[in-house]
């Protein structure tokens, strides 16, 4: 024990001599693992919203009966199928407006509820004070926030119908108003209605479904995977993208450190081993100073990937909620098994790091662990084997385009373009030093290509960083701002009225209308409507178009047969999303039959337009034509075509004569900036992670730098002996540094754009169903070519001082030791 002790205080004297080196090992580990743990605790806190949504009394957690045409069914199919020995509990699921906002209402039968159900508990106390009336409505902390109400409040709802007393519920998710079923089809107008049965797991004799039932029900059985969580799998995907790029960014760091300090101390290590310590004994002692590191930074590292994670919170909460409606809550709730896991990835991507160095060390002869220069004569070899290498990745990126149909295959295709563009980056640059040696003219000339290829072992690692950090963000700027415009363009298509009007019911709806038809400065009443089915087991949106020639002119169709128009007003025919004829394979002159409360409805498919950021499928059909196959859907949307400048005094009319609030009323150039607003926050995670990492890029750029300091002073003390100033010495220093960053800087661009390409082309399509036009913006390009330069010359700019600051008497002992 003492012995390994002597050994260990041997080898940390080495970081007590260099600090510049620990603070780089140190820093590496802890970007890594801050931005991997910040990553993993936004997905964690997600996920964990997820459960409990999906927990909310079944839910796909539960095997459940539906209606096969997926609307609701008659109560006394329940009771038929109690008497027939299955253990079914009721529950009426729907939505309701308080104060301009919707929130889903849950009507349970606490009786006959499952015990094993997630949410049982929220239910349980005083049952008689739940089912009796007035009842009581439970909720969870974040929805009594947002109703603004205390507990025992009872908040009316748009239809004049009031809630039972609120009280709090802390197992349940956020947006959910819980009562008994009796009061939910009250609220919901749905007298003597379900929408799904629960079954319960107690095992006993019961009658075959289909003798209770007939053919109006049928089972799903439960699922591990949410809705939501499918819909949401790309938006953690990519999270978790950015954040193992950073974590391996930040590794590259690390990976620079322990090389040269390996290269630093075999001299050291040769001399322990001289003096009796064996092989194993030296690379176990290692291996425990590496976890050791790897456990104090991951530490530190996980404290500031909280810090990430809660920066980046609200933003993540506004996308999921903007993109798929889901509620997240605005504070972290981390559990133990975050903070086990990023120490363990800690100590791995450590051990990941260092394992190259600790082979090579332990394969070096004892006299060629004497020179200095072995290390690097080492790494060059491998030059040749990292193109091959590449060439290989490549072929592998393009087999899963090819062959992928995936969103993980489309991962894959830019995981492998990246890595092999990595692994080819220091062929290249050699490849073009090499050139640019032999166009050389003078002897200091040849030497400054020379040196540069020489010094490229030391910094291939750094500079393969940034051309991945600069890449992805030329990506991922050039899909954000492709899809800024498009969506742009996009909104004055869909926005198509002046003012949008969403009465509280339908009463309201209709004399609005007749008091708008009395004024002069409205153009044109729009009526919309809204119903919702399943299509192949999926949620389905339908959309109704009333007969107008705004529609006509500005509606974003993809794709569209002749007089499309005119056979969408027959009420036979139909425009589908993008996503859903990209899900279901649609095509122009496909028919889907769609289930009705009045049996299913046969449409043809005569368009395809866009229609991003709806997670569901949606079809656009005559308005007319959707109020008689969905007769008791509310009508309580209005659109108006008025003159820009009538759009105030007619706000303030509605305003006046109804009480229209701000969730209520609200014009098409407000709506345009709350939409704009919506995607810039979406999008705003993802160049917060691009800054992270350009920046982590950066920082292993100037810690390589740092790192071949000392052992850049054999080759400069020659050119300092026969004439050249320390000033032009830094200069020189300087251009090669910025030479190999401009070449690496320009072959990011072309990499980047072809990550826009597949970004939206592949990825985008397999996780959001829609395509975008790929457009090319040089300013962007030229924009971040210069952040990539200014980042480099920052790197280079400490090392290039303290070379300026040398004193003459270091060059001079490099002679001294010449032998």
């Amino acid at each position: 024990m003492t012995r390994g002790l002597w050994i260990l205080a041997v080898l940390l004297s080495h970081w007590r001599r260099h600090p510049m080196q620990f603070a780089t090992l140190l820093i590496g580990l802890i970007s890594a693992i801050a931005l991997w743990s910040g990553v993993q605790a936004l997905n964690q806190q997600a996920r964990y919203s997820y459960d409990r949504a999906a927990a909310a009394f079944g839910g796909v957690r539960t095997a459940t009966l539906v209606a096969r045409n997926g609307t609701t069914f008659s109560q006394q199919l329940f009771v038929d199928l109690r008497r027939a020995g299955w253990p079914v509990s009721p529950v009426l699921e729907g939505r309701i407006q308080i104060n301009g906002r919707a929130f889903r209402v849950l009507g349970v039968e606490p009786v006959t509820l499952p015990a094993e159900v997630g949410d049982t508990p929220a239910i349980s106390g005083d049952l008689q004070a739940f089912v009796m009336p007035p009842g009581e409505t439970r909720v969870a902390p974040e929805t009594l926030a947002e109703l603004g109400s205390n507990e025992g409040a009872s908040p009316e709802a748009s239809n004049d119908m009031r809630l039972p007393p609120l009280r709090l519920a802390r197992q349940l998710a956020p947006g959910i108003l819980v009562v008994d079923i009796g009061i939910a089809q009250r609220l919901l107008k749905m007298p003597d209605q379900v929408s799904r049965l629960l079954i319960g797991k107690s095992k006993g004799p019961r009658a075959a479904l289909e003798t209770v039932a007939g053919d109006k029900l049928r089972l799903v059985k439960p699922d591990a995977e949410t809705d939501l969580e499918r819909l949401t799998d790309s938006f953690h995907l990519n999270l978790t993208a950015f954040g193992l790029l950073s974590f391996f960014v930040g590794l590259f760091i690390v990976n620079s450190a322990i090389g040269l300090a390996f290269e630093q101390r075999l001299p050291m290590l040769r001399t322990l081993r001289a003096c009796g310590v064996s092989a194993r004994q030296l690379n176990t002692i290692l291996v425990l100073e590496l976890v050791f590191f790897a456990l104090v930074a991951g530490f530190v590292g996980m404290v500031g990937g909280y810090l990430i994670a809660a920066a980046l919170l609200p933003d993540v909460a506004a996308s999921l909620r903007g993109l798929y409606g889901a509620q997240i809550p605005g504070q972290l709730t981390l559990r133990p098994q975050w903070w086990a896991a990023g120490l363990l990835i800690s100590v791995l991507g450590a051990l990941l790091a260092a394992t190259a160095s600790l082979v090579k060390a332990s394969r070096l002869s004892v006299l060629a662990a004497a020179q200095p220069q072995a290390w690097r004569q080492a790494q060059r070899r491998w030059v040749v084997l990292q193109g091959i290498a590449a060439l290989v990745v490549f072929t592998a990126a393009l087999v899963f385009l090819r062959f992928g149909d995936s969103l993980v295959a489309g991962f894959a295709v830019l995981a492998a373009m990246l890595l092999g563009a990595a692994l080819g980056l220091p062929l290249i640059l050699e490849l073009v030093l090499a050139g640019g040696q032999r166009q050389a003219r003078g002897a200091l000339a040849v030497w400054f290509w020379a040196d540069s290829r020489q010094q490229l072992s030391g910094l291939s690692l750094a500079l393969m960083a940034l051309l991945l950090a600069l890449s992805v963000n030329v990506g991922v700027g050039t899909m954000v701002e492709s899809f800024s415009q498009t969506f742009a363009s996009w909104l004055d298509g869909r926005l198509a009225a002046d003012v949008y009007i969403n009465a509280s019911d339908d009463a309201q709806a209709k004399a609005i209308t007749a008091w708008l038809r009395e004024r002069h400065d409205v153009t044109a009443i729009l009526p919309g409507g809204r119903a919702e089915t399943q299509l192949a087991g999926a949620p389905l949106e339908l959309f109704g178009l009333p007969d107008n020639p705004t529609y006509r002119d500005r509606w974003p169709l993809l794709r569209s047969a002749e007089n499309a128009w005119a056979r969408l007003r027959s009420g036979d025919a139909a425009f589908v999303s993008e996503q859903l004829a990209l899900r279901m394979k649609l095509a122009i002159g496909d028919t889907i039959d769609v289930p009705t409360p009045n049996g299913n409805w046969k449409i043809r498919v005569v368009g395809i337009y866009a229609d991003y950021g709806n997670p569901k499928g949606q079809i656009a059909v005559n308005f007319d034509a959707l109020t008689s196959h969905f007769p008791n859907i509310p009508l309580t949307r209005i659109g108006l075509l008025t003159k820009r400048t009538a759009v105030p005094a007619l706000m303030s009319g509605l305003r006046d004569k109804f009480g229209l609030g701000e969730r209520n009323l609200i014009d098409q150039a407000t709506l345009k900036t709350e939409s704009k607003s919506i995607f810039n926050r979406t999008f705003a995670v993802a160049a917060a992670l691009n800054a992270f990492t350009l920046g982590v890029a950066g920082v292993a750029l100037l810690t390589s730098l740092l790192t071949l300091g000392n052992s850049r002073l054999p080759q400069l003390a020659p050119l300092w002996a026969i004439g050249i100033t320390r000033r032009q010495l830094a200069v020189i220093e300087l251009l090669k540094t910025m030479s190999v960053a401009l070449i690496t800087a320009l072959l990011a661009l072309p990499l980047g754009l072809l990550v826009a390409w597949c970004l939206i082309t592949v990825v985008n399509v397999k996780a959001f169903g829609w395509r975008l036009p790929f457009h090319v913006f040089p300013m962007q390009l030229a924009e971040l070519l210069a952040v990539a330069m200014m980042a480099s010359l920052a790197a280079a700019a400490i090392p290039v001082l303290k070379l300026v600051r040398l004193q003459p008497a270091a060059l001079i002992k490099v002679f001294a030791d010449e032998r």
